[in-house]
């Protein structure tokens, strides 16, 4: 059973000669929303009248505060569909850098075509995210401590529907949850192990993360591969390589 530290050690065995490649593929699938451990921007939007009343429409005719409210319903529906579209972008681009980062741990030759390439199965991308965030948020609903297992307990989902777009998002959910039990504590270690890595790059005002992100996602991949039992085996056959699955299961990447 590897440690925090041995996949760790695998991560920067996968990508010595390649950082150049996984920098930009991690650089780009952050800015497309589909990087684990992207930072979020929250902004309050309590009262902030620098007058210190409250904001109303005392003072305004019938026809401004229609233009108003045109002007908020307008932006809103904008947002509306930035958001929506981002979320199906990144998705999509998210399965897409599992199997990347896949692609990478099999020692297997992978570029930014593989980023792009869960789009044929986006609608089983985007329906896996979506019930993965419903179930966590409703979990958290409850207290935050459910909240967090049902995290820990769905982290693997991208991977599952990345390597096999036929399973139903419900099965990958399912699978998911059946890996990391007994595995949670495991990969709580893993994340908090990069705690130093995360704090130096705070001092880099976030581009040290450019190099982070793929170390991450690489030992992240590396983790998924023993718990699912599915790490690939080399074999020599008629003096070639070839490479099979543990389990019988072939990676299309």
């Amino acid at each position: 059973m590897k440690t925090a530290r041995e996949f760790r050690a695998s991560a920067k065995y996968a990508l010595y000669g390649k950082w150049g490649n996984a920098v930009g593929v991690g650089l780009v699938a952050a800015l497309l929303g589909g990087a684990s451990g992207g930072a979020s921007f929250n902004y309050d939007f309590s009262d902030k009248d620098s007058s210190g009343g409250s904001l109303g429409f005392g003072d305004l005719s019938d026809e401004a505060v229609a233009a108003v409210f045109l002007i908020f319903g307008v932006v809103f529906a904008v947002a509306l569909v930035v958001g929506v579209a981002y979320f199906i972008l990144g998705s999509t681009v998210g399965a897409g850098y599992s199997r990347y980062n896949l692609g990478l741990i099999d020692n297997k030759t992978v570029g930014f075509d593989t980023l792009f390439s869960y789009f044929p199965h986006l609608g089983k991308a985007v329906l896996t995210n979506f019930l993965r965030s419903l179930y966590t948020f409703l979990w958290m609903l409850l207290f935050i401590v459910p909240g967090i297992i049902a995290a820990y307990n769905y982290a693997m989902t991208t991977y599952i529907i990345a390597e096999d777009p036929s399973v139903s998002a419900s099965d990958a959910l399912a699978r998911s949850k059946a890996m990391m039990y007994g595995n949670r504590w495991r990969f709580f270690c893993l994340e908090i192990s990069f705690i130093g890595w995360d704090l130096l790059c705070a001092l880099t005002l976030g581009i040290g993360y450019l190099w982070l992100t793929p170390y991450k996602n690489a030992a992240y991949a590396d983790f998924y591969r023993e718990i699912s039992g599915t790490r690939p085996v080399v074999e020599m056959q008629d003096g070639a390589e070839t490479t099979v699955s543990t389990n019988d299961q072939t990676t299309e990447l």
